[in-house]
């Protein structure tokens, strides 16, 4: 069923919605190629079968609802409702209508629940599983991604604020990263941070 890298569709009409996402799936699960579909018929159009996951926008579940009970483990719906009530019960669903932190949290753990320990999972690239940080970089985004700003992390740790700083930039250079989303996202799926620490 899934060639190569395994696959995930984003199924929704909302453009800048599916350009956020697809940033953020990309970096949650990076062994992962992220198709995006304006519509039901484009997805169609492209095997359905090879992906692994759908993101689906809510109004697309509710007019093909046949099809995505039959693939309820397969599919997340997306809404933009906290309100249980809103959601459709049978499928995992997650709300986008929330800030960026929160969202990527939500994204975490439902990886994390899905595939507990990259079960059902293929393995990281090589490259993602090496280890590139010091014990004490590691520490310090560890402290980052628990939302400590830099002269609580310098107190924690003892070292003087222009070593947070200098820390902070080498983390970022290091992993190529820009936000504190993307070094969260890092963090928990790399094992240095508990995803119910953040």
């Amino acid at each position: 069923m899934h060639q190569g890298r395994p696959k995930i569709a984003i199924i929704d009409p909302n453009t800048l919605a599916v350009v956020g996402l697809k940033q953020m799936l990309q970096n949650v699960m990076p062994i992962m190629t992220i198709d995006t579909f304006g519509s039901m018929t484009e997805f169609e159009a492209n095997h359905p079968e090879n992906y692994f996951h759908y993101f689906v926008a809510m109004n697309i579940v509710l007019e093909n609802r046949q099809f995505f009970t039959e693939h309820r483990r397969q599919t997340i719906v997306l809404t933009l409702s906290l309100d249980g009530g809103s959601q459709l019960s049978e499928f995992h669903s997650i709300c986008i209508n929330v800030p960026e932190q929160q969202l990527v949290h939500s994204l975490l753990a439902l990886q994390q629940h899905a595939h507990p320990h990259g079960k059902n999972m293929p393995p990281m690239p090589h490259i993602l599983q090496q280890k590139v940080l010091t014990d004490r970089e590691i520490e310090v985004m560890a402290l980052i991604v628990q939302g400590l700003i830099n002269k609580e992390i310098a107190d924690r740790l003892n070292i003087s604020l222009t070593t947070v700083i200098t820390h902070r930039k080498n983390i970022m250079d290091k992993l190529g990263m820009k936000s504190v989303s993307a070094l969260t996202i890092y963090a928990v799926m790399h094992g240095y941070v508990d995803i119910n620490k953040i």
